[in-house]
């Protein structure tokens, strides 16, 4: 549990030295998060939700007008 809180501290300044050097959050945020956990910013991510929601909703109606 330690050694998680010493990696969460690291990780805030380290996000907190990129805004002082970037002046914006977004950019802050994903430039130190580290990319293999597949992070993306909300209106992407439901963007692309409402793609697969809406890409899922098609296949249903063709499959009920068959």
């Amino acid at each position: 549990l330690k050694e998680l809180m010493v990696f969460l501290d690291v990780a805030v300044f380290e996000i907190i030295l990129a805004y002082l050097e970037k002046r914006d959050w977004k950019e802050a945020f994903f430039s130190v998060l580290p990319q293999r956990k597949g992070a993306v910013p909300l209106e992407e991510a439901s963007n692309s939700s409402k793609h697969t929601l809406s890409g899922k909703e098609d296949e249903d109606n063709d499959s009920e007008n068959n």
